[in-house]
Parts: C-alpha cells; structure tokens; sequence
C-alpha cells in the first residue's frame, strides 16, 4: 500500500509498505541482478549502507540457479538472507537485449539462454511464475522492450501486445497468490508503460494501464540510448497520467542529475547499475563532482573519498590507500569504492527526502547539481 505524505511541486514524498517491509520514497533500488551486489558486498553491508530495497533478475535467476532450485530453498529473501522488500525485474529487457537470440510471437518469447544456449520460452504466465517461485515483495510485468528509434508502427504494435501481455500477467498472479503452496502470497505487481519516444503513444498507454488498478506503474524503454532532454520531455508527458497515489518507477536510471531531475516530474523508484559498476572501475561519486581514484594526483591523498561521508570506506581508509589496492587489482578496494558509491545514493535518497518535507527540494536540486557539475547541468 502507498501512502502519499507530502509533495513539492510534483516531488512526491510517500511511504511504501509491504509484506517484508516499508520502503520510503523516493527510494534508490540496490541492484543485485544474481541475488548478490557486485562488488563482495554482502546483506549485511546493504543494511549498514542504508538500503531499503534491493532489486534482482528473473532471467538471470532462472537461467541459473533455476528459479526452482530459489523456491526449494524457501524463496529468495532466505536463499540471500535478506529480509527487506526485494523487486524482481520480469526478464523483459534482459530477453529483449538478445536481439540475434530471439524470436517474438503472441503467446510470448523463444530464445536461447547466453549461458548454455539452452533454448527457453518465456511469456507473461511464465514471467510471473518464476517470480512467484522466487517470493519477491515486488513482481514486474513482462513487457517487450522496444529499441528507442524503433519506428512509429512498430512502437504501436509492441506497445499493444504488452498492454495484452499486462493483463494476462495480472490473471496469473491472481491465480498464483491464492494457491496454497505459494510462498509469498501477497506478492504484488507493478506494470510498465512503454512507448519510446513517442509522447502520444506513451500517454496512451498509460491511460490503459492505470484502468488496471495496479500496486505500482514503472516507465520502461528509458534510458536506453535516447537523450536526457527526450526522457525528461517523456516523463514530463507521462507521469500525470498515472496515478498519482501508487508508486511510479522509472526503470533503469540513473545518474544522481538524472534522478534528482525526475523526482522532480514526481517519479519515486530509481535502479541503475551505476553506482556499482563504477565503483568497481574505481569511479567514485562526491557532492563535488566524480573521482576517477586510479589516476596519480590521489597516491599521497591521505583525505578520505569525500570529507564527512560516513560510509565504510571513509570512516577508515584515504583515497592514496583505495587507489593502490585498485592498481594492485585487490578486491578490497573494489569492494570499499561500490560501498561508498551506494552509500551515497542512498544518502541523497535521504537527501531529497527530507527536502520534500521541508517543502524546499527546488533549492536542494540547485545545490546538489551545481556542487557535482560545476553548475552544469
């Protein structure tokens, strides 16, 4: 259930509450697509870095280990010992990406596993019931995921078979979560608006979705090569017409400018890779702008990656002794840079928060920009 408590303009400040927890939003989702963050970070570090929410992968979990193999285990949560909300990401985009390993029909999607090359269907029925089998909090609807410069005619069609796809999705999970053997039987499910870059086209199916009474709505199909000016002009065309009074997640973004810029068209969950990948290439976010830790003015920085920070990283070790693990290639300092580098997602999530309440986030989107770009946005 969502609860709205405040807004700002159209910043929305809510609370999320589930069968495994309450989510306060805006939330950054961790990304953990095998059921573990890369990057050696464990659930109990996620607890000490303020993480609310984690996110894994249906496709990935059921190509290995075996969705089953999760559920015979007692479902995801005790398979990582994690006892927070956990979404599930529906495979979509992961099946979608595999453009020369797939083929789409009606009734779902064939293609081959990019592990073994096993061949694999997967439609909407099977989609949720491999996240039934995993017991996530959150199920994602699958969806086809179009290429943002798919043409007009196409993008109408996609967009067509995913609204059909949404509704079977929603009868199957009905089924699912009122048979008796089902681990997590209020497992709820969010839908996903897509569209491209097509305005029109986006608006109508959100208007078609939103009919469906869902938990939650995400925009999809962002991100994905089109421009930041094209993603906030969607989002800015989109987000009225889904319900204001459910969650909103806009999938796969982002960079903080990029998140700090949709909270303020009143999107509430964000997940991106980012913050992990970098860190692991020793990228490392501060309010003043990204470090690249490997470079040679930091082998006598004895400063911590950012003064005041309070994360793992910095409460103990200087930028001169993380670069040298990294050239090193110890696994430490890739470990030490993703935890600060969520940390401070985390942080700001914190952050813009509290200005939502305060009633002052245009000032704290200002601040925050300017101080990690220099004032260029």
């Amino acid at each position: 259930m969502y609860q709205l408590l405040k807004k700002d303009g159209k910043a929305k400040r809510g609370r999320f509450t589930t069968v495994h927890g309450v989510v306060e939003t805006p939330v950054f989702m961790n990304v953990g697509t095998v059921a573990a963050i890369k990057g050696a970070v464990s659930t109990d570090d996620l607890k000490g870095i303020k993480t609310q929410i984690e996110l894994s992968n249906t496709y990935h979990l059921h190509v290995r280990p075996g969705d089953q193999v999760i559920r015979k285990l007692g479902g995801l949560h005790k398979f990582m010992a994690w006892d927070k909300p956990i979404l599930t990401d529906s495979g979509g985009f992961q099946v979608f990406s595999l453009a020369g390993l797939r083929k789409i029909k009606e009734e779902g999607v064939y293609f081959h596993s990019h592990i073994d090359g096993k061949k694999i269907f997967m439609g909407p029925e099977e989609s949720m019931q491999i996240q039934s089998n995993l017991a996530s909090t959150i199920a994602m609807a699958f969806d086809e995921c179009p290429s943002s410069v798919a043409d007009r005619e196409y993008m109408e069609r996609s967009v067509e078979r995913t609204s059909r796809w949404l509704v079977r999705c929603k009868k199957e999970m009905e089924r699912l979560n009122s048979l008796p053997d089902t681990i997590n039987r209020k497992q709820m499910l969010f839908g996903i608006n897509q569209g491209g870059v097509y305005e029109d086209i986006r608006i109508r199916h959100a208007r078609q979705i939103a009919e469906l009474d869902l938990d939650g709505y995400a925009i999809g199909g962002l991100a994905v090569g089109e421009s930041h000016e094209d993603m906030y002009r969607i989002l800015d065309a989109v987000v009225p017409y889904l319900p204001e009074t459910k969650p909103t997640y806009l999938m796969g973004v982002g960079t903080p400018v990029n998140i700090l810029e949709a909270v303020d068209r009143g999107v509430d969950f964000f997940d991106c890779v980012y913050p992990s990948r970098n860190g692991r290439h020793g990228h490392v976010y501060t309010n003043h702008g990204k470090l690249n830790l490997f470079n040679a003015k930091y082998e006598l920085d004895d400063r911590p990656i950012e003064e005041g920070c309070q994360c793992p990283a910095c409460r103990t070790y200087s930028r001169a002794y993380i670069r040298h693990l990294l050239k090193a290639k110890e696994m430490l300092g890739m470990r030490l840079c993703v935890l600060h580098n969520l940390y401070f997602y985390n942080t700001m999530m914190e952050e813009i928060r509290e200005a939502i309440e305060a009633g002052n986030y245009q000032a704290y989107k200002k601040w925050k920009i300017e101080g990690m770009t220099g004032g260029k946005s």
